[in-house]
């Protein structure tokens, strides 16, 4: 029988919108940055309210390290008041080649 893939290693995607001080302190890039250091896929974008948004996939592990990075750390000039989470589900492939930055 083939091997179960260890825990955590299984595949997510995961909806993300941070709030507060997030636009115009290069948060896309640092998030893109610390995205790849993960090897994890997806986009970041700003939306026309001030916040950051966008995607995140890869295996549910990782993905709970820039979760965790984008509740608190974010870019040095950034202040994040809050980040949310949404439609987190399993997935059987990645949908992204890569992590971009999305204008």
């Amino acid at each position: 029988a083939a091997a179960a893939m260890a825990e955590g290693e299984e595949l997510v995607s995961v909806d993300y919108e941070v709030s507060g001080k997030v636009q115009g302190v290069f948060f896309r890039k640092y998030t893109q940055g610390e995205a790849k250091r993960l090897g994890l896929v997806g986009w970041v974008q700003n939306t026309s309210h001030g916040t950051v948004q966008g995607q995140i996939q890869g295996p549910t592990a990782r993905v709970r390290e820039l979760q965790e990075w984008l509740r608190k750390t974010g870019s040095p000039q950034s202040r994040i008041s809050r980040a949310e989470f949404s439609n987190e589900k399993a997935i059987k492939v990645l949908e992204h080649k890569d992590f971009q930055i999305l204008k």
